[in-house]
């Protein structure tokens, strides 16, 4: 088929959409954008005048894309090195997608995304379209071919596995959490772990994903106080640390995934993005991404814009 400007404009008129859909499904940004543009290639392909509902067909045709790139994942991260975290998308990027709703908002949330690792791929899909895209239970259904009643099943399902294995998070305005983040960073910074301890939850948990290629340990720190002493010695100055990262490193308040973040940048690259989770009792959970290939996107917007003087030089 040939494929007129119409068609193409009309696809890239809803292209922000697929691709935070696709972002929700598959935790990469990396991931998403190839889903996104292997369906413009199906689009373009397609007899696109006998498309009644253009964003249904591409809906559909991108959501079934990603749950065979998921099933694929699901066998790949049995042999990742360490602990697997998604992707961390900062303040501004499109690919965050709608978040005018509770339900929008926590459904990107770096917490939430780890916790839909654990759901099937059905799973995943019907929580996402439906939580963070309201779409209708009947259009979930032509969607992934399965009966409405169905979809409402599933959805019940995933939505209680995702309420299960939620901390206590609590939404906190941005003067809050640039107070947390503050009080937090003199905490690391003084070398001693009462006061981080005083900051975290009893069960807080502190992951890092560092893809083989960063250091990072294969199993997570729980309790505050393992969790303290780790963070202590994080911000501890050490000629060997910046030799691993290449120079002094300057860490900055800001926003990953619509939860407060630390972002650490050496010479204009991002070399971590630290999301914090938190809690009415303190900080509930840090999730660090270190691997560089899942910092590249984070990197590319951060030196578009200015982001003022970090809080904070260390090592």
């Amino acid at each position: 088929m040939v494929m007129t400007m119409d068609d193409v404009d009309r696809f890239e008129a809803f292209r922000p959409r697929l691709e935070a859909v696709a972002y929700r499904l598959l935790g990469s940004a990396s991931e998403a954008e190839d889903a996104v543009q292997e369906t413009f290639l199906r689009w373009q392909g397609a007899d696109t005048g006998r498309i009644e509902v253009p964003e249904a067909w591409l809906t559909k045709v991108l959501t079934n894309l990603c749950l065979n790139q998921l099933t694929s994942a699901r066998a790949r991260r049995e042999t990742y090195v360490g602990q697997w975290l998604p992707e961390p998308l900062l303040a501004g990027d499109r690919m965050l997608g709608p978040a005018d709703t509770a339900e929008q908002r926590e459904s990107v949330s770096y917490a939430v995304l780890v916790l839909l690792e654990r759901l099937s791929p059905n799973e995943r899909a019907v929580y996402v379209l439906r939580e963070a895209f309201d779409y209708p239970h009947r259009e979930i259904a032509e969607i992934l071919d399965i009966t409405e009643a169905s979809s409402q099943q599933i959805f019940h399902r995933a939505k209680k596995h995702v309420a299960d294995g939620r901390a206590r998070r609590t939404e906190i305005d941005e003067a809050a959490a640039r107070r947390i983040i503050d009080e937090f960073l003199a905490a690391a910074a003084s070398g001693r772990t009462e006061p981080l301890v005083q900051l975290l939850t009893g069960d807080a948990v502190a992951v890092g994903d560092g893809g083989g290629k960063v250091p990072a340990r294969a199993r997570a720190f729980e309790g505050a106080l393992a969790v303290a002493k780790f963070m202590r010695g994080l911000f501890k100055p050490s000629a060997a640390k910046r030799a691993l990262v290449g120079g002094s490193p300057d860490v900055y308040a800001w926003t990953a995934n619509g939860d407060p973040a630390l972002v650490v940048v050496v010479d204009g690259r991002v070399i971590g993005v630290m999301c914090l989770e938190i809690a009415a009792d303190g900080i509930a959970a840090f999730r660090n991404q270190v691997n560089p290939d899942k910092l590249e996107r984070a990197t590319r917007l951060w030196a578009a814009g200015d982001h003022g003087e970090p809080l904070l030089t260390v090592f």
